[in-house]
């Protein structure tokens, strides 16, 4: 996608062939800096700390992390264990896991002589097939994008409402949620987009706004609360948000706050899309509520915010009493009930257990064994 109009990504091999370099998603909006990973330390500490972060992306550094570990050590003692850090750095996206059991199962086959150069070309082609699957997400978007403006019988302007980032910044490009906005966009469809803040980490306010913004996309940055207001009033037309984790009956588990829209939009009548490349399926657990582990990060991201100050200066600063008790629970799970669609890189199907399974047929008979 463009940044000063220029396409980028955001994940790459570095000119050296063998070290990745990454964009630095906790210093944006206000620096674009990027970084270079040498180490599986390295590596697990990016996904960890959030400076990659959006579950495809997350699966392509974890890979790429592994590239890094075999080039210390080929053993498979080395390639499980280096599968065990990176798959603690984040319990919630379900990418993680996929694309570290894709790499490791592959590795495996291969003898440790050939592994580094073989885990170099698997992690590319997941992040190839990430861009591709996101295109084709793009695609299907758009058009029922286009059927919601035609229902509005072409006048005004496409109101979408969107939770989080789930753009090109949460995947290798294009992104989930924001792509087929940006692909209605490129086509001269008039989409606005509502961009929820999305406390704690902000990630609607600082890396939804910076994309569409780089992009030339009509937005507002709204508080996480407004967005029922301005579906009462008529304001919203649809709502697409991403996910971290989809069960096999289309529950999804999405950023903090996702559930809440989602119930105002039902209530509402307005539609609830939720964007997402098969590898965030798990088709291991059904119930999203009870089987879908939440992350609990650190409370300094409810308890201390970093910004821009008057003056230039980028600083944090606390805006809760010292001693007050802070919880940060990083997602919910939003029922499949609440969800009109789920958009795949297949196409466009109800959230049930038979939707999802009419697009991918070949795990009929397979769900609840992974």
């Amino acid at each position: 996608m463009k940044v000063n109009g220029k396409g980028m990504r955001s994940i790459w091999l570095e000119p050296d062939g063998w070290s990745v370099g990454i964009i630095d998603q906790t210093l944006l909006p206000h620096a674009l800096v990027t970084t270079r990973l040498t180490t599986l330390a390295e590596a697990a500490a990016a996904i960890s700390t959030m400076q990659v972060r959006g579950a495809p992306l997350i699966g392509s550094a974890a890979a790429y992390g592994l590239c890094l570990a075999l080039r210390a050590d080929r053993s498979d003692a080395a390639l499980d264990d280096a599968c065990r850090i990176l798959a603690a750095t984040r319990p919630t996206a379900i990418n993680l896991r996929w694309a570290l059991e894709e790499m490791r199962d592959r590795l495996h086959a291969v003898p440790p002589a050939e592994r580094v150069s073989e885990a170099y070309r698997q992690a590319a082609a997941i992040c190839e097939a990430d861009v591709a699957t996101n295109r084709a997400i793009a695609e299907h978007g758009a058009t029922l994008l286009r059927e919601a403006w035609n229902r509005k019988g072409g006048q005004g302007r496409l109101n979408v409402l969107t939770h989080c980032n789930a753009g090109w910044l949460a995947t290798v490009d294009w992104g989930t949620a924001l792509a087929p906005i940006f692909k209605a966009h490129d086509a001269g469809l008039p989409v606005h987009v509502w961009v929820d803040e999305t406390r704690p980490r902000n990630q609607g306010a600082s890396l939804t706004a910076w994309e569409l913004l780089q992009h030339g996309v009509p937005h507002t940055v709204i508080v996480d609360n407004v967005g029922g207001h301005l579906m009462q009033h008529g304001e919203v037309d649809l709502c697409i948000t991403g996910t971290d984790r989809t069960t096999s009956r289309g529950d999804v588990a999405n950023k903090i706050g996702t559930y809440l829209k989602a119930l105002a939009a039902k209530d509402n009548g307005v539609a609830f899309y939720v964007a997402l490349p098969s590898s965030t399926i798990d088709w291991t657990i059904a119930d999203g509520v009870a089987e879908i582990p939440i992350e609990q990060r650190d409370g300094t991201e409810v308890s201390e915010i970093t910004g821009r100050l008057m003056n230039g200066e980028i600083a944090t600063v606390r805006i809760v009493p010292e001693g007050s008790a802070v919880a940060n629970y990083a997602f919910d799970v939003t029922p499949a009930r609440l969800v009109t669609a789920l958009i795949t890189e297949r196409g466009v199907c109800p959230a049930s257990s038979e939707g999802l399974l009419a697009l991918f047929p070949e795990r009929r008979g397979n769900e609840g064994r992974g």
